[in-house]
């Protein structure tokens, strides 16, 4: 490979690399009325983070917390909690992509 194209493809890697540092964790929404619930970072002291125990997404207390035993979004016989091996809207997974290009839905396994 000539210079000019080692050149480019380092500046290709650098760039894609740049792109996925600003997009962060992947976050929860609600699948049919698309409201935040958290992002799945683990990161305990981020305040929108479902593992943050003391936070509005993390806390077993929060009714928009996946963590709520007793919540819309965390009981495990609720419609819409990922608890329930039968709900049928359970929150979706998205991937965040950079600031201003929206967010995208991650494949499904």
């Amino acid at each position: 490979m000539n210079k000019e194209g080692t050149s480019f493809l380092v500046g290709l890697i650098l760039a894609l690399a740049f792109e996925l540092s600003l997009a962060g964790p992947p976050i929860l929404v609600d699948r049919q009325t698309g409201k935040y619930l958290g992002n799945l970072g683990g990161n305990q002291y981020d305040p929108n983070s479902t593992s943050n125990p003391y936070g509005r997404y993390g806390s077993e207390y929060s009714a928009d917390s996946v963590n709520n035993p007793h919540g819309q979004y965390g009981s495990r016989y609720s419609n819409e909690s990922p608890n329930n091996p039968y709900a049928t809207n359970p929150p979706a997974v998205v991937a965040p992509t950079p600031p201003g290009l929206g967010i995208q839905p991650l494949p499904s396994f």
